[in-house]
């Protein structure tokens, strides 16, 4: 029987294979209780699986390949960190030793009590890393049982079924792997596996295992929530990562439909490929300057091969997240920013000042867990000003980089005329301490994020004061139209297309270039295609994106006829209702 089961789409693609599945290991944990003298052997249990785990993982890195995505190595230190943490391992041991769990039952209780932590924190990053910390104990837990990675394909799959024919195998049939979640160091092993797509029952855009799929270039469905147990073994599958869509069992007239689909999607693929090197520029001569984003230095390298003309955003906050309260001192900072522009080969690089705050703590104390609404409280530029040694370290850091190639600094969530006179002030002090100390840095263009609506409507000050401005378009939308993105509840409330977000936009753009000072948006809006037509109509020039976005965005562009859009983008955004009129325009 065919059925579809819809997840999120995270990473663009058709697969089409025969399923493997992959139960969740805490789905059959024995649960017993263990004699008071067997204790200290369960203990010792939990810790040779967890050694054997580390070991496992620092193999993985040292052997890391170099086509190997950048994310993955940041992403498996996670891992190490995750299984050397104090609360789980106390709480483990407390498990055996006092209630005299057995070992197996120990870890899984102690998880599910991290976990209902994880679901508490407002913002969703790190929510979505109870996803991380769910993964080392499968593996632990995997250990335990004597189990091996779920990537390890059967040894060969054979038979020719009508499907089979269909897709034009021979003896091996394409696999898609259908589990519960998938850790970085499993998906390594894709590219040597016959795996040609997966489906997990959790996670999220921002999860890892997204994260990972999209620099794979994996067709991926995630937060399927019950695939696992409705697809059985075997089934014929397609994973669409354009749509989020699994179809299990799919008709022979359903199967050569997306056959299609998948060539059509590989051929895409190849002419984007060829845009790499071809200047951004309209079919009216606008030039259009296409950037990217990043979270960490190492991400530079699927930055150039994407062909950005430089790094727009450079998400600081990555570095002093997921530390345990332990912050990159000055060096530390120092050396990570230099990494990224030495990766940029001589490009520009953006470096946002950390947007940290109670949404994202970073453990250092009470402070940051009794804000009732943490997306209107003490965060990004408002924590940095509330901790001058923490920002003025940044700064340094930041100022010393530029020394070694173009830096922008870019400072996120001013609203008040106060707060960018002390965020200027703190710039020139970091300078002076650095000229006492008789250490170099360099020159910086200074920018200003644009996503608050107080700051949109105020730009005066801004354009005054500031080199550029970088439109934040994720929060933008949140606080014009009080959405909070991490609510589920009224996450399909939150809409890039309503009028007042355009006309906050519209006007940020033209005010920028009335006064000569460039402006670019950094945020969703400035990767998806959809919106790329509307965005040069209404001016916008520059574009920064997720890497895996430019070429497409770059093929609208080369399509474009910029002055022929602006009446048209005016038409769109005076509309009452924008999304039909550019669907109707499309």
């Amino acid at each position: 029987m065919s059925f579809s089961i819809h997840g999120l789409a995270v990473s663009r693609g058709i697969a089409i294979g025969r399923a493997v599945l992959v139960a969740s290991s805490r789905a059959d944990v024995a649960h017993y209780f263990i004699d008071p003298t067997q204790a200290e052997q369960e203990v010792q249990r939990i810790r040779v699986a967890r050694d054997a785990v580390v070991a496992e993982i620092t193999r993985v890195q040292r052997e890391l390949p170099k086509e190997a995505p950048p994310e993955l190595a940041a992403l498996l230190d996670v891992h190490l960190m995750l299984l050397e943490d104090e609360q789980l391992s106390s709480g483990v041991k407390h498990w055996i030793t006092d209630r005299q769990y057995n070992a197996e039952w120990a870890i899984t209780t102690q998880y599910e009590i991290l976990a209902r932590q994880f679901d508490e924190m407002q913002d969703p990053y790190l929510r979505e890393r109870k996803a991380d910390l769910e993964q080392v104990v499968e593996r632990v837990l995997r250990f335990l049982k004597g189990a091996a990675s779920p990537v390890q394909p059967p040894a060969a799959v054979t038979g020719r079924t009508q499907q089979g024919e269909l897709l034009g195998d021979s003896l091996d049939v394409p696999l898609v792997l259908v589990a519960h979640d998938l850790s970085p160091a499993d998906m390594l092993q894709f590219k040597q596996s016959l795996f040609v797509g997966f489906a997990t029952d959790v996670g999220g855009r921002t999860s890892h295992t997204a994260i990972v799929a999209r620099s794979m270039d994996i067709p991926a469905v995630v937060g399927a929530r019950s695939a696992s147990a409705l697809i059985e073994q075997d089934d014929w599958v397609i994973i669409d990562g354009d749509a989020g869509v699994l179809i299990v069992n799919p008709s022979p007239i359903i199967l050569a439909e997306y056959g299609f689909k998948q060539r059509q999607g590989e051929l895409e693929r190849e002419r984007l490929s060829r845009l790499r090197h071809t200047p951004a520029v309209t079919l009216d001569g606008q030039k259009v300057e296409l950037l990217a984003n990043i979270e960490l230095p190492e991400d530079t390298a699927a930055a150039v091969n994407a062909g950005a003309v430089g790094v727009g955003l450079f998400r600081s906050e990555f570095l002093f997240m997921g530390r345990g309260g332990q912050l990159p001192d000055e060096e530390e900072q120092y050396q990570a920013y230099v990494r990224a522009i030495e990766g940029m080969q001589g490009l520009p690089v953006t470096i946002r000042t950390v947007d940290i705050g109670a949404d994202k703590p970073l453990d250092r104390g009470a402070r940051q867990d009794d804000h009732l609404n943490p997306a209107l409280g003490l965060r990004a530029i408002r924590w940095s000003l509330a901790d001058p040694p923490m920002f003025l370290t940044q700064l340094r850091a930041i100022l010393r980089a530029a020394a070694r190639g173009q830096v922008n600094l870019l400072v996120p969530m001013l609203a008040h005329a106060r707060e960018i006179r002390q965020t200027i002030a703190m710039i020139d002090h970091a300078r002076a301490q650095l000229d006492n100390k008789g250490m170099a840095h360099g020159p910086v263009k200074l920018g200003a994020m644009i996503e608050v609506p107080a700051a949109a409507l105020s730009l005066k000050p801004f354009l005054r004061h500031f080199d550029f401005l970088s439109v934040g378009t994720n929060d933008l939308i949140q606080y014009t139209l009080a959405i909070d993105r991490a609510d589920e509840a009224v996450a399909h409330l939150y809409d890039p297309l309503h009028p007042a977000v355009l006309r906050l936009l519209a006007d940020t753009i033209a005010e920028s270039h009335a006064r000569g000072k460039p402006v670019s948006v950094c945020g969703e809006m400035a990767g998806d295609v959809a919106m790329t037509r509307l965005l040069l109509g209404l001016g916008l020039r520059s574009f920064s994106m997720h890497p895996s976005q430019i070429l497409a965005v770059k093929q609208q562009v080369l399509r474009a006829d910029a002055g022929k859009l602006q009446a048209w983008a005016e038409q769109v955004i005076a509309s009452d209702d924008p999304a039909q009129a550019l669907l109707a325009a499309g």
